[in-house]
């Protein structure tokens, strides 16, 4: 699958929502999101609008890593 282009930071925190990472604090243009699910994890996404692929793409690679699932199932599931 690939990665849609065009995800601002704000659609991106609305789908994590599906893996209950709730935004915990925001420290500047940056969004710290914080689940309990399947122990404690955090991940920091940048305020913009469109996220960089790059950028995404490692956002999408930590999720999956910490779920144990890969990163195609996190993607579709998302988007």
């Amino acid at each position: 699958m690939k990665l849609p282009r065009n995800v601002d930071s704000q659609q991106l925190i609305k789908a994590l929502q599906k893996y209950n990472y709730q935004a915990t604090r925001q420290t500047g243009s940056h969004i710290r999101l914080t689940t309990q699910q399947n122990g404690q994890h955090h991940i920091t996404i940048p305020n913009h609008d469109p996220l960089r692929i790059g950028t995404l793409n490692t956002i999408l690679t930590e999720v999956a890593q910490h779920l144990g699932i890969s990163k195609q199932e996190v993607a579709e599931r998302l988007f």
